[in-house]
């Protein structure tokens, strides 16, 4: 039994419970889960080695070597989401500041925090440590990643969020291979997902995007 633990904690994580969200159409109540799951994995980590929540930021990855290239690829990931939206839904793009423009200062500052980090725990540092006995190399670790991680953004109900998420997951699952910095790989999803919301592709993202036109 002790040899199924694991096994079984992975799919209760990573498949039953996005799949429940998605059956019970729960996408609205997504931060409730979210920080649930990241308690979880905070609780796991912390009894199994003390001072891992403590060395997994690694800020000293947070250095110009490794911002340049992200930077770059955040700029031109930031171009391909306008293009996208003036292709797909050009009625959505930069909507944000034309119905509430009051909450754009707080979504800048609170998405990284509240959104970015507890996603980043749960599906990188807690991923990467808790699950690498199932995947034999450090490319199937990253690509099974993108996988869960995009599977939890099918809760709300449309093809953009997992199919975006898949290639996000693949950037932010890549970067925290190469540095193991809980703090670097944070701070890049953050910038993604600001420009998301602040270009219109935010409602496919969002709990009220479930069952709307």
């Amino acid at each position: 039994m002790k040899r199924l633990a694991l096994p079984i904690e992975f799919i209760l994580l990573c498949v039953f419970l996005p799949t429940t969200i998605i059956v019970f159409v729960l996408a609205k109540h997504m931060f409730v889960f979210l920080w649930g799951a990241a308690l979880y994995c905070g609780v796991v980590m912390y009894f199994k080695d003390k001072s891992f929540l403590r060395t997994m930021w690694r800020w000293e990855a947070v250095t110009w070597g490794n911002m340049k290239p992200l930077l770059i690829r955040w700029i031109l990931a930031s171009i391909g989401m306008l293009a996208f939206i003036y292709w797909y839904d050009p009625a959505r793009a930069f909507a944000l500041f034309d119905r509430a423009p009051l909450i754009i200062p707080f979504l800048l500052v609170l998405y990284p925090l509240l959104s970015a980090l507890p996603q980043e725990f749960i599906f990188c540092t807690f991923f990467f440590d808790r699950y690498k006995r199932f995947f034999p190399t450090e490319r199937l670790m990253v690509l099974a990643s993108a996988i869960v991680f995009a599977y939890a953004h099918v809760l709300f109900i449309n093809w953009v969020a997992p199919t975006l998420s898949f290639v996000a997951g693949l950037i932010f699952a890549m970067t925290y291979s190469r540095t193991k910095s809980l703090a670097l790989v944070t701070i890049e999803h953050g910038l993604y997902g600001n420009v998301l919301f602040l270009v219109g592709l935010g409602w496919y993202f969002h709990g009220g995007a479930v069952g709307q036109p």
